[in-house]
């Protein structure tokens, strides 16, 4: 019988995304691929179609009801005692908290966690004025450290990490320990999908277009970059400033559609949906902006660079990770969408600039994150976990 492998992720199509080339590569290898996610009927078919097994499970990531998350974790339980998965590949915060209190409870054999950023209560509790220790923020906080501090400590898992501010973190509040780390930055790009491709033409009829490719919300810092856009309009610059992702009306920070429709109806920015091209969507941009407050390492930044365009993000965990400030973008401050302006005009009135950090940010893209790199190091990671129990791929 084939050896299984089971990766639980926060969304269907996170796994597409970000996940389904280690998925390939593990089939490849012979092992049996089960996903574990939210249920997505389009998305279960198309793996379906590629040989893997879709399990449907009751995951809303951004609420906190003790109800619910109690039925999360008896779902990954009951799954994890029918599969009895030979490997366990956990996935962001819910993933990893619940599947790895599943795991211990049954002993499964190998574990391995991804922590795919610190979420909203570190990121709120990183931004909070002095004096707020004791707020809901924090007490939700130290519930989230104390299930992270069990889940992790399974004994034979290895714990992934994106960026190293975030291991840091969770070494300084003893989450996980040393020995049971790597490194692994992002999730890789196809270099050939995401070819480099030269920056439209402009002109009188065809203005600069600056792109905000993330979903909408307010830790993705989407407020500065609207705000920025009304800056530079009312200072006379010329430029199309557009928003590319979809809401996400279940994170704490979604923006809201009336905000949205607020934005667009100001004329302010343009609002072209999500895309299911993003190379393509992207090719159509002149800068790419992303001032979020804090990620894993965002795949966003990493398509922008490997299609060769400059970049503007923030001086932060993650961001910093794919940006180089003068390098392949600039980096500015969280929060301050004041820097952004200042930071997209001077991309917008210098082309030699802008072009320069363009085609280093290709190179930086094709050194550091491409997909086979990903798949490799991935691989890696299986294979030490299945080495500690006498296994191998």
């Amino acid at each position: 019988m084939a050896r299984r492998l089971l990766i639980v992720v926060q969304e269907a199509l996170f796994f597409t995304t970000h996940r389904l080339p280690v998925g390939r590569a593990m089939r490849q290898r012979g092992w049996a691929v089960h996903v574990a996610a939210p249920d997505d009927s389009a998305i279960a078919a198309s793996l379906a179609a590629e040989g893997f097994t879709f399990h449907p499970i009751p995951l809303i990531r951004s609420r906190q009801n003790p109800l619910a998350e109690l039925r999360l974790l008896l779902v990954l339980f009951g799954l994890c005692l029918r599969l009895r998965p030979d490997l366990l590949h956990l996935v962001s915060v819910k993933p990893v908290v619940w599947g790895g209190v599943a795991a211990r409870l049954l002993a499964l054999p190998a574990v391995v966690h991804a922590i795919t950023g610190l979420g909203y209560v570190f990121i709120r509790t990183a931004k909070k004025a002095p004096g707020l220790s004791g707020t809901k923020t924090d007490l939700l906080r130290r519930l989230v450290e104390g299930l992270y501090r069990l889940a992790l400590a399974h004994g034979n898992s290895v714990t992934i990490f994106q960026n190293p501010d975030d291991l840091v973190v969770f070494e300084q509040r003893r989450l996980v320990s040393q020995d049971r780390t790597a490194m692994i930055r992002g999730c890789g790009v196809d270099m050939q999908v995401f070819a480099a491709q030269p920056e439209p033409a402009i002109d009188a009829e065809h203005p600069p277009v600056v792109m905000f490719p993330a979903r909408l919300l307010g830790d993705k810092g989407v407020r500065e970059f609207v705000a920025a856009a009304e800056q530079l309009r009312a200072a006379g610059v010329t430029a199309r400033f557009v928003l590319i992702g979809r809401r996400d009306p279940d994170n704490k920070t979604d923006i809201g559609e009336a905000q949205l429709q607020a934005w667009i109806d100001s004329g302010a920015v343009e609002y072209w949906g999500f895309s299911e091209d993003m190379p393509a969507t992207l090719a159509r941009a002149h800068v790419i902006v992303m001032p979020s407050y804090r990620e894993g390492l965002p795949r966003g930044l990493i398509e922008a660079a490997a299609i060769g365009r400059a970049i503007v993000t923030t001086d932060a965990p993650g961001c910093r990770e794919v940006v180089r400030h003068e390098g392949n973008g600039l980096l500015v401050p969280v929060g301050d969408g004041v820097a952004v302006a200042a930071a997209i005009r001077r991309l917008l009135e210098d082309s030699v600039l802008r072009q320069r950090l363009a085609a280093r940010g290709r190179a930086i893209a094709e050194e550091e994150f491409s997909v086979e790199h990903f798949v490799d190091a991935s691989l890696n990671a299986y294979d030490r976990v299945l080495r500690m129990q006498g296994a191998s791929l």
